[in-house]
């Protein structure tokens, strides 16, 4: 395809590192793709091959011996790397999440003691937001972090969590008084504390990627693994789900430019009636249709990311991208499947793991109806 007007506004380096990261991905993650999906299990010779690209380190400072990387560079690895599998790439917007929220919130003691090895890919990060009864209102959880001498004793229950059997550290969001709700503060919590790890969740799609629950059970920790003042929790959690935001928009990005590709390869591949379905019109207008809204996506993304380098409030726009790029993901992967018809269907065709993984980009950092309401908000109460 030519070079869109997306990419064609990227600076010489981050067209290198797009380049460099598109390369892996085709050669590294989409050969163990179909295998990892199959077996549900993470490619972690995959993930080494990330740290060896520094990309591990992407939300680390230079400093602590990270990437560094700004909003839309961040963005183009996420589109690139999902491209070769969309469980990998979540993977690794989670492991950044909890990086990007140490080096926001963490005192300079944590961040020396945990981002130079987060940043070179292990211990691989989790983010415990979500809880059984609370999704898309954290402000319900029931997870409690009180205060007792010098130690939190942390108890409660959180679930959907990524890399929750390969992780080893978790940013954990909890309440430091039971009954207030505005009393959420966020915490850095090691896996050997005492962690209990559920079973990991069968899954429509993204079967590579480890989703467990994690159960803490009277889990003591030291009172200065605090990363936030208590009651600061909701909104260091927001702040740093609008930038993720970006991840996951970018993820369906890369996730429907992968279908639309095979789509394409197959197009020509395939006759029907003496000459290539390419040809037909029909089949030709749902390429015109799913190549717009991959354009549109990446445009929309860029221009999130573009907001938060420049310092701008990217709230609505990153909503924006995060609705319309997940929902496009599920409509071109879809149509990339009619295309291959009866061959769409079966796991022979990467087609068929693609349109399973895409729906999931609607649903976690805030689903499609949350974000229709942060745009809501943005376009009539502000």
């Amino acid at each position: 395809m030519a070079t869109t007007g997306a990419d064609s506004s990227l600076t010489g380096e981050q067209r290198a590192i797009r380049d460099v990261v598109r390369e892996f991905a085709v050669e590294e993650i989409r050969p163990t793709a179909r295998s990892a999906d199959e077996t549900e299990t993470f490619p972690e010779e995959v993930w080494d091959g990330l740290a060896d690209l520094d990309l591990t380190g992407l939300t680390v400072p230079e400093e602590y011996g990270g990437f560094d990387a700004d909003r839309t560079t961040y963005s183009i690895v996420n589109e690139e790397v999902a491209y070769g599998q969309l469980a990998v790439a979540t993977a690794l917007s989670v492991h950044c999440l909890a990086t990007e929220c140490i080096a926001a919130f963490g005192t300079d003691e944590q961040k020396e003691k945990w981002l130079p090895d987060m940043a070179r890919g292990r211990p691989v990060g989790m983010f415990a937001l979500s809880e059984p009864q609370a999704g898309s209102n954290p402000a319900q959880m029931e997870t409690t972090a009180v205060l007792d001498g010098d130690e939190y004793v942390v108890n409660g229950d959180k679930q959907w969590i990524t890399n929750g059997e390969r992780g080893e550290v978790c940013i954990l969001f909890a309440k430091t008084d039971p009954d207030d709700p505005s009393s959420v503060t966020q915490f850095l919590v090691p896996k050997d504390a005492g962690v209990e790890v559920g079973q990991k969740e069968k899954k429509l799609g993204l079967r590579a990627s480890d989703t467990t629950g994690l159960k803490f059970d009277d889990v003591r920790i030291p009172a200065e693994n605090r990363l936030t003042e208590e009651g600061k929790g909701l909104s260091a959690a927001f702040r740093i789900l609008t930038g993720g935001r970006v991840g996951i928009a970018s993820q369906a990005v890369g996730l429907a430019q992968s279908a639309l590709d095979e789509a394409r390869e197959y197009a020509h591949e395939r006759e029907q009636f003496d000459k290539p379905i390419a040809s037909i019109q029909t089949i030709r207008h749902k390429f015109a249709d799913m190549a717009t809204q991959v354009h549109a996506s990446r445009l929309m993304v860029r221009e999130a990311a573009r907001q938060e380098d420049a310092g701008e409030d990217n709230r609505v726009a990153a909503a924006m991208a995060k609705y319309h790029a997940s929902e496009a993901a599920v409509d071109v992967t879809n149509e990339a499947v009619q295309i291959h018809g009866g061959y769409g269907y079966v796991t022979e065709f990467d087609v068929e793991r693609l349109y399973r993984d895409s729906k999931i980009t609607t649903i976690y950092e805030g689903t499609s109806e949350i974000q229709k309401e942060i745009i809501a908000r943005g376009v009539l109460d502000d």
